[in-house]
């Protein structure tokens, strides 16, 4: 494993509606997917992230955790954590559920900031062209 550490700095947005562990987690995968974070990187300890977001410790552990019990991160005590050589692809009734919930937060969010589905959706196929048309 790598003693290097990580390319990361978590950043939180108190105003998302996210829970704090939830946006650690996100934050981490979109890390892995964007090849920030490649295996064996180390990410920053749970107190040093706690600290830096003046956060309970407890917050980044629970992230933590259940991104080891997901395979996307190891522990090893008294070394650190560190991303997973054994990344799991999910199933596709789990990648159907991470979409849903995906859209979820992403209209909820809208919603909240006073934006109609219509008007998302607008954006969505403004940037992306090639969304309306079926693969």
């Amino acid at each position: 494993m790598s003693n290097s550490p990580a390319s990361i700095q978590f950043k939180l947005d108190l105003q998302s509606g996210v829970p704090v562990y939830r946006q650690i987690i996100d934050q981490v995968q979109a890390g892995i997917a964007v090849g920030s974070l490649r295996p064996g990187y180390q990410l920053p300890t749970v107190r040093q992230v706690a600290v830096d977001l003046a956060i309970n410790p407890n917050t980044v552990l629970r992230a933590y955790r259940e991104l080891e019990i997901r395979g996307v991160l190891e522990t090893q005590q008294g070394t650190g954590t560190f991303i997973s050589h054994r990344q799991t692809t999910p199933d596709h009734s789990e990648r159907e559920r991470q979409l849903e919930q995906l859209v979820s937060e992403i209209l909820a969010r809208a919603g909240a900031a006073g934006f109609t589905l219509h008007e998302v959706a607008e954006v969505l196929l403004d940037r992306y062209p090639t969304l309306g048309r079926r693969r």
